[in-house]
């Protein structure tokens, strides 16, 4: 998973919406379907080049098609030493490390339980943001969520057999790829939300830095193939170029017209998609309690993600805003979000990308 970092709360009102000559309906369909079938790409991508080749290949080309509408736009990369080392980070948390683990995972176990197992990064967030985010504490109904969710995983492992006939190695790989995902939106949305740079421009050094690393690693724990199967690569391609590059700008659009809520909602189709995907193209065996056990994990991951109501500030507090509004330079208001506003965008966005493959 590639994605564009939280907008900055420094960064000016934007400009009117163009508009678009294809419904968001239309843009949203596609975009699911695009990373629901990024595991079928990496089963099929496997199957000719070792996993750390799948990744390479994935961010290589994933790379190619951000940079190209980097070009387009006209924008740049972010600048600063203290930015690139954020994203660093963040590229080996939300890219090398979890793409990886997916093309080891996918080794050993069907496309369907990969994608299953990509849903549950909402859970895994809400854990972590209990330790980590002092601001995120949990209501009952987040909390019930949670528990509901953790019970569609042992549903879809079918714990009450032993997880007998489940390859244990494969499925961990899979689970600690989506708890990466889940701590690198924490780290992005801790370090990377007030640099002043585009979205398109985080994201594409984000995932060049990921190309690199993976750069690094690749020729140290695999050796070139004898000969190169023409299905495998071109999933590869597909996977960087659809799945890392094509639906990134994608998102942005949806996200852009109606909002990041909306959006998020991608995250519940992927699951659904790779399913039918991994059964109808690659045969891939499925018993009663995967769907089921993936509808469970769905439904606790989107309670995972409700918000009590907002709280009133003390009079106090309102005051300070006041007179701080009140020292602000003309034109300050209107082009400078406040910080609450900041940060529960932040976390929209956080949503909307953190089950992605």
């Amino acid at each position: 998973m590639s994605s564009p970092a939280a907008p900055s709360p420094s960064s000016p009102a934007s400009p009117p919406r163009p508009s678009r000559t294809v419904d968001w309906r239309v843009r949203f369909g596609v975009l699911a379907l695009i990373w629901g079938f990024s595991f079928l790409f990496i089963k099929v991508g496997t199957e000719g080049f070792a996993p750390f080749q799948v990744t390479f290949g994935r961010l290589f080309f994933g790379t190619a098609v951000l940079a190209l509408a980097l070009l387009v736009k006209r924008d740049r990369l972010p600048r600063g030493a203290r930015t690139w080392g954020h994203l660093t980070v963040a590229a080996f948390l939300l890219n090398a490390l979890p793409f990886s683990l997916f093309s080891y995972a996918e080794l050993t176990i069907p496309s369907t339980l990969a994608g299953i197992c990509n849903a549950t990064t909402p859970l895994w967030g809400m854990v972590l943001s209990l330790v980590a985010l002092s601001e995120d504490r949990p209501t009952r109904v987040r909390a019930a969520g949670l528990g509901i969710g953790f019970v569609g995983v042992l549903t879809v492992l079918g714990a009450w057999q032993g997880f007998s006939g489940l390859d244990v190695t494969g499925t961990a790989l899979a689970l600690l790829a989506s708890f990466s995902y889940a701590v690198g939106w924490i780290y992005v949305r801790r370090t990377l939300s007030a640099t002043g740079a585009s979205n398109l421009s985080l994201a594409t050094g984000q995932v060049g830095v990921a190309t690199l690393q993976l750069a690094v690693v690749t020729p140290l724990f695999t050796t070139l193939p004898d000969s190169v199967e023409i299905l495998p690569l071109l999933s590869v391609i597909a996977l960087g170029a659809l799945g890392t590059g094509w639906a990134m700008l994608l998102q942005y659009g949806v996200v852009a017209e109606v909002g990041p809520t909306t959006a998020a909602m991608v995250t519940y189709f992927i699951p659904v998609i790779a399913t039918a995907a991994g059964v109808a193209v690659l045969g891939e065996q499925l018993t009663w309690n995967t769907p089921v056990g993936a509808v469970v994990v769905l439904a606790g991951a989107a309670l995972t993600q409700t918000r009590g109501p907002r709280r009133t500030p003390p009079p106090a507090a309102t005051q300070s805003r006041a007179r701080a509004r009140a020292q602000a330079p003309a034109g300050a208001q209107a082009q400078t979000p406040t910080q609450a506003q900041a940060e529960t965008e932040a976390e929209h966005r956080a949503t909307a990308e953190a089950a992605r493959s």
